[in-house]
């Protein structure tokens, strides 16, 4: 497996040019099952997740192509991805696939929208907590399908199609709130999402198909309505650009004391993220093409912070905040409302010296001065790269292992990294 080489005690000074969000391009992808005609997807991230996400569609009979470079496109400029699922020749995603990546589970809403059946393997629990489906399937049972479950398949039928109908949310959730906007698109007559998701990137999907002929309104806020049509065309979209990525990149500069412009990042998609850093005393200012983040010297102020979903600080960058408060000045307290097994970075933040304790769903972080580089072990994608950012400040070397997690959600970390001055190598082959 692939390692990545830090020397920490290089301050971050550049630019750095934001991706397309991961969490926006995969149900994006998704939604090409909708259509006979071609979704093109432009801003597309060179991602692990991505290329799976490929195969699963492939699985399918979903046909791609991948646009050349461009003339002036760097490396690291978004890609431009054709999506052709004129054809739909398997209406299963068998358990080796949905396995590997729980967002592919997410099939079952189109294919049952365009298909009438669909048999789709439970994704099971991951790292960070069982995060259950019950939710997603009670939203497409409010539309008409009959549900099974036999030998870990969910199997799902709506032979006359779906219908509109009342789905009521007793909780946020941005899987089922994708999976609902996808089926009901194509449901006869209306339907109403309540208590639906705010995410940026659930709106990105409902630009997406409002372009494909989807009669959407009210994505972004907390009650979504949907007309149904009877089928949906191509489009063109350009994924936005992903702010877990900005706020993990302004937390690296604030931990640095640095000073970067976060190139085509929009601060409106995380606005709680950038309040809160600059709290901790980083300096953010923005304009049309991007967000500039610095902070001069001195210590970083302790800051609390809650998890919550959107408009709220997202919990997709409460590892990579742990690892900044380990060098804050005073105490700090770190609340998880979303996910019941996320901290597990803990363990291997104190590695470097970190001075954490949990107690229940909070960990209380005691600044130190000093971090000493070790080799450390990611558990997950956002985890891993809270390894990073502690490695960047740390006394000597550190080795961070699996970085299969980070190739999952980060496009060319090393390079991006690198480019403002951190000593970063990746290592190939070993453990």
């Amino acid at each position: 497996m692939d390692r990545i080489r830090i020397v920490g005690g290089s301050r971050l000074e550049g630019v750095i040019p934001i991706s397309g969000a991961k969490n926006a391009a995969l149900p994006l992808m998704i939604a090409s099952l909708l259509t006979r005609e071609t979704l093109t997807l432009e801003n597309l991230p060179r991602l692990a997740d991505v290329r799976l996400l490929l195969r699963i569609l492939g699985n399918h009979g979903v046909d791609h192509a991948i646009a050349g470079k461009r003339p002036g496109e760097s490396a690291i400029s978004g890609q431009t991805l054709h999506l052709d699922a004129k054809n739909i020749v398997d209406t299963t995603a068998p358990y080796e696939l949905v396995s590997r990546m729980r967002a592919s589970f997410w099939v079952l809403a189109p294919l049952l929208a365009r298909m009438g059946e669909a048999k789709v393997s439970l994704p099971g629990g991951c790292a960070i907590g069982t995060r259950p489906v019950d939710l997603l399937l009670m939203a497409l049972e409010k539309l008409g399908v009959g549900l099974d479950i036999e030998a870990g398949y969910v199997i799902a039928r709506a032979p006359k199609g779906l219908t509109g109908g009342q789905i009521v949310f007793p909780k946020v959730t941005v899987g089922g709130t994708h999976m609902a906007l996808m089926a009901a698109s194509l449901a006869r007559g209306d339907t109403v999402i309540h208590n639906a998701a705010r995410e940026p990137e659930i709106v990105d999907l409902a630009d997406c198909l409002i372009k494909m002929g989807a009669k959407i309104r009210g994505a972004g806020t907390s009650t979504i309505e949907i007309s149904g049509v009877t089928s949906l065309g191509g489009a063109r979209h350009a994924v936005l650009p992903d702010r877990i990525e900005t706020g993990t990149y302004a937390m690296a500069v604030a931990m640095t004391g640095g000073d970067v412009f976060l190139q085509g990042a929009r601060p409106e998609l995380l606005q709680a993220a950038l309040d809160t850093l600059t709290r901790t005393g980083a300096e953010i200012t923005s304009d049309s093409l991007g967000v500039r983040v610095r902070r001069g010297g001195g210590r970083i102020h302790s800051v609390d912070v809650m998890t919550d979903p959107f408009p709220g600080f997202p919990t997709d960058l409460q590892a990579q905040f742990m690892a900044l408060m380990t060098r804050a000045d005073g105490v700090s307290r770190i609340t998880e409302t979303i996910f019941e097994n996320r901290f597990m970075h803990v363990q291997e933040l104190a590695r470097f010296g970190a001075k954490i304790h949990l107690e229940h769903d909070t960990a209380v972080v005691t600044g130190v001065p000093t971090l000493k580089g070790a080799p450390v072990m990611a558990t997950d994608l956002r985890a891993s790269v809270s390894l990073v950012i502690a490695a960047l400040v740390a006394e000597g070397e550190t080795t961070v292992h699996r970085v299969y997690h980070l190739d999952r959600g980060f496009e060319q970390l090393e390079q991006k990294l690198g480019a403002c001055g951190a000593l970063v190598e990746r290592i190939s082959g070993g453990d």
